[in-house]
């Protein structure tokens, strides 16, 4: 069988690559060494190949490289014959299979991290050993590390859970035409970004929990001269529990390959030493420049210590960041379209506000990471508008976080973008909502026509997002008096975007998490959909049995119910309704004379369908359907599944039914 040269040429490297991996080279000169040896007694003959082979053979070595190398047999795809892979751009989440290959590039330079298992889970001593097929509540490990996103198939909780993962890291060089060289020693010693790890809980009904987010430097592996080197991380609670030990997990890094001059101990942690530093020193510079601008800012107006002015927050491990290094400008490659689909992703992701143990009042004070929150898939509305503000930003508009109040003087987040003509918008980034701003004149005449508010917010203390950060200090804070005019330093104060930057650029310290990329969804949005909706055709047909009805499904009718669900997901996402007339067009020619129809639509953020089930019936006009009675009935469902990045989902479901009217 001949290969094509490029595939040959593949298969060269692989085996180049694993002979380096099992040290060939090594073994050959050991081999040699006792051959040449044992051939110096007095029936001293000259050495010939076939003797060496002989040798190598008698000590394993062929045997144990064949057996070690092993080859897949793979579907023939246009792939094949494309160039070599490039870094993604974005991260597609696959779920994760016991083999799987993974293109290697000869020519960089990667970090094998190893999770060897977990320990000292200690909430979990008195759990017991989940029975095979039993639904249990598991631990999921997500990694993330310079632009990649990995994640660890789900294992049961327990004390010590059974967390064993290998990932595969490249290390690229960072500049213009350095991306495809490999990383030296020097250049990676460099390299202050760490490794992101974030253990989520999810229980047996499908809730998340963040569970602990450390950081992990890897650059002690430079000073292995085995290029390897295990690790027990402690990794710590989140919020409240920040300083409370969740568990151990033990990893081992790898170098492949490994490098040919490895740095002294001291090098690495004179680096890391300089390094913390450094970092330590511009945020002292800049605590003292906030303690000054805030108290300038109180001697505005003694009514401004009451205004929600908020410069730090603390993120889940309980580290005051400055709020500006929440924001990022990300772009989302192909995985969104548009600002108003961005929102309507954001939108898509759960709301949960902070648990604090024990009661008290008050609001528990914290804001994730942004590869926390997306881990876990829910957040509060501080989250959801640094994530939102973020995308804005990536596409180009002029976007800002607010924090002020709702109704009833609820603390709240939202986005604001100001247009190119003045124009001001406010985005609500838990329901993609939005809102055009025009203020109130309390100058104005009193008979003279004011604009009504159109938003739910009541009071802003500051705008802010990753270079700049504005206070209020109008004589009121009420938003439907507030004049978004950030150049009017009558207005609004600002800070000097030199200092902002010092803290809250990327790089500028390493105390600042890496961004990471939004991952591709790994639904298939028409599996999905069907399988939901023949859960929903069973569980209805099953309530009619209960109580002595048959049910009759009507299958053109519920193909035709697709539409009306494509057009209301439209509509969350641009604001414009369209298609309601074909619809109730081909409703029309469906349904007979003298039949009555019935429909009733409905959204979830998730795809259990007794859940969803359950939750229907809470309503009368879904009840009614569902348990229609009359002569000539036909039921029809239809479930639309809508996919966006991250696994968020928009799920439609319809009930409908026909039935002739006697009166």
């Amino acid at each position: 069988m001949s290969l094509p040269p490029e595939k040959a040429s593949e298969l060269k490297k692989i085996i180049h690559n694993h002979l380096l991996k099992m040290d060939i080279h090594g073994k050959i000169r050991e081999v040699l060494a006792e051959v040449v040896r044992d051939d110096q007694g007095p029936a001293h003959q000259s050495l010939t190949e076939a003797d060496f082979l002989v040798a190598l053979q008698r000590r394993g070595i062929v045997d144990d490289m064949m057996k070690d190398l092993h080859f897949t047999q793979e579907a023939n795809t246009d792939a094949e014959t494309a160039s070599p892979r490039k870094r993604d751009t974005h991260f597609a989440d696959k779920d994760i299979t016991p083999m799987k290959k993974t293109y290697i590039d000869p020519s960089r330079r990667y970090l094998y991290l190893q999770v060897l298992g977990g320990r000292a889970f200690l909430e979990h001593l008195q759990e017991p050993e989940p029975l095979p097929g039993q639904v249990c509540s598991t631990f999921t490990l997500y990694l993330h590390f310079r632009n990649q996103r990995f994640r660890s198939k789900p294992v049961p909780c327990a004390c010590e859970p059974d967390l064993k993962e290998g990932f595969l890291l490249e290390i690229h060089r960072d500049g213009m035409g350095e991306g495809t060289k490999m990383a030296d020693a020097t250049t990676m010693l460099s390299m202050c970004d760490p490794v992101q790890l974030v253990l989520i809980k999810t229980d047996t009904s499908s809730e998340t929990t963040l569970v602990s987010s450390y950081f992990l430097d890897w650059r002690g592996v430079l000073s292995s001269p085995s290029g390897k080197t295990s690790l027990a991380l402690e990794l710590m609670g989140v919020g409240s529990e920040c300083k409370v030990p969740a568990g151990v997990v033990t990893v081992s890094l790898e170098l492949h390959p490994p490098l040919t001059e490895t740095l002294s101990t001291d090098i690495i942690s004179t680096q890391q030493s300089l390094e913390r530093q450094r970092t330590a020193e511009k945020e002292r510079l800049f605590l003292v420049y906030a303690k000054q601008w805030w108290r300038e800012f109180l001697e505005i107006r003694p009514s401004h210590k009451s205004k929600m002015v908020k410069i730090f927050a603390q993120d889940e491990n309980g580290v005051n960041r400055p709020v500006c290094s929440y924001v990022r400008i990300l772009r989302a490659g192909r995985l969104l379209e548009s600002p108003r689909q961005a929102a309507r992703f954001v939108s898509l992701l759960a709301h949960e506000k902070a648990q604090a143990v024990g009661g008290g009042g008050g609001k528990q004070e914290q804001w994730c990471t942004l590869m926390a929150f997306l881990c876990r898939g829910k957040g509060d509305c501080e989250d959801h508008a640094t994530l939102l503000c973020s995308l804005l930003l990536g596409f180009g508009l002029d976007a800002y976080v607010c924090v002020g109040t709702k109704a009833k003087g609820v603390p709240h987040t939202w986005v604001l973008t100001r247009g190119t003509d003045g124009s001001i918008t406010f985005w609500e980034s838990l329901t993609a909502h939005r809102y055009l701003h025009q203020p109130i004149d309390p100058n104005a005449p009193p008979l003279a026509p004011q604009p009504k508010p159109s938003s739910p917010y009541r009071t802003v203390g500051c705008v802010f997002n990753h270079q700049t950060f504005l206070a209020n200090c109008q004589p009121s804070d009420a938003v439907d008096l507030c004049v978004f005019d950030f150049q009017n330093q009558s207005r609004w104060k600002s800070m000097s975007e030199e200092a902002l930057n010092s803290v809250c650029a990327p790089g500028s310290t390493t105390s600042l998490p890496p961004l990471p990329p939004l991952c591709a969804p790994a639904l298939d949005p028409a599996a999905a959909s069907n399988q939901l909706e023949l859960e929903m055709r069973y569980l209805v047909s099953e309530h009619r049995k209960d109580l002595g009805l048959a049910t009759v499904w009507d299958d053109h009718l519920s193909y035709l119910l697709s539409s009306a669900l494509s057009a209301y997901e439209l509509e969350r996402c641009t604001g414009v309704s369209c298609g309601n007339e074909e619809f109730q067009d081909a409703v029309r020619r469906a349904v007979p004379d003298g039949h009555t129809f019935k429909g009733f639509p409905i959204h979830f953020l998730h795809c259990n369908a007794r859940r969803a089930f359950a939750t229907c019936l809470r309503s009368p006009f879904c009840e009614e359907i569902v348990c229609c009675r009359g002569d000539h009935m036909r039921l029809a469902v239809r479930v639309r599944v809508f996919v966006y990045p991250e696994n968020a989902c928009a799920v439609w479901l319809m009930f409908a039914c026909k039935y002739l009217s006697v009166l």
